[in-house]
């Protein structure tokens, strides 16, 4: 093992022991880690990986990838919808990840592509992510194959299940539909991650589409509404010195907003 994967199996050996005040605020019966494979450095292998763009290790430290996704408990061999993927960062990882026995679909909306640029292209150019699969398709037109994925990623973007703004592109989402997509997709006992920046306790939905920030209780009361039953919560990127009144892209803040880890399983 080299010196960054021992390193980064550190972080994530002392990372996966935090919890969001567990006797506060997780359900009963909800685990406060991930079940799944127990050798960690799988994890911290995937983020090590020399084939990652320079430009993402630059996000590492405030992402924690390799500890995001041992809580989660993505696995080698699954297959893993990337939602509202963006420019590829955590597709990357999960490529990796998963290795050649598993799968990656990598999902994009026209909007999300035109906010990314042209790091989208320079991710898959050559074909550089052998495992990883690109899907286009707008916010109300999503199909998957039924029980076909073990796992769904959304970093990020559950807030924007929350933002209409039709004359920009992004006309209001049916989220009952999509959810209701979701666990079609899905395996019995499938997972889905969900990370995103956190609002304010009590606030609406609407903050999605004004700071871009989400209520955490929104995400598990819409989740649970559409069959996923709440396994687990993490602080591994909470920021206690966030201002939930200012924007996400604030440029003082952007990447160290306090952000929310939740994992689900869909429920029998």
């Amino acid at each position: 093992m080299d010196k960054a994967t021992t390193i980064l199996l550190a972080l994530i050996l002392g990372a996966c022991g935090q919890h969001a005040d567990e006797a506060a605020s997780t359900p009963a019966g909800a685990a406060s880690m991930a079940p799944g494979t127990q050798d960690l450095a799988i994890y911290a292998a995937a983020v090590a990986s020399k084939a990652r763009p320079s430009a993402d290790r630059e996000r590492d430290a405030g992402r924690k990838p390799a500890a995001v996704l041992a809580f989660i408990g993505i696995e080698p061999g699954m297959t893993v919808l990337d939602m509202f993927s963006g420019g590829g960062y955590y597709t990357e990882i999960l490529s990796h990840l998963v290795g050649q026995d598993g799968h990656v679909i990598a999902h994009n909306n026209e909007a999300y592509l035109q906010f990314v640029g042209d790091e989208f292209e320079r991710r898959y150019l050559g074909g550089r992510l052998g495992n990883a699969q690109v899907l286009l398709a707008e916010n109300n037109e999503l199909t998957l194959e039924p029980d076909s994925l073990d796992a769904i990623m959304l970093v990020l973007s559950f807030h924007d299940f929350f933002y209409a703004a039709p004359d920009n592109g992004w006309p209001e989402i049916d989220v009952d539909r999509i959810l209701a997509e979701f666990r079609h997709g899905l395996k019995d006992g499938g997972v889905v991650g969900i990370i995103d920046h956190a609002a304010a306790a009590g606030s609406p939905g609407s903050t999605g589409g004004t700071t871009h920030r989400i209520d955490p209780a929104i995400v598990i009361s819409s989740m649970t509404d559409a069959g996923f039953a709440l396994a687990g919560q993490s602080d591994l990127l909470h920021n206690p010195d966030d201002d939930y009144e200012k924007n996400v892209f604030d440029a003082e803040l952007r990447g160290k907003t306090d952000r929310f880890v939740l994992r689900f399983v869909k429920a029998e």
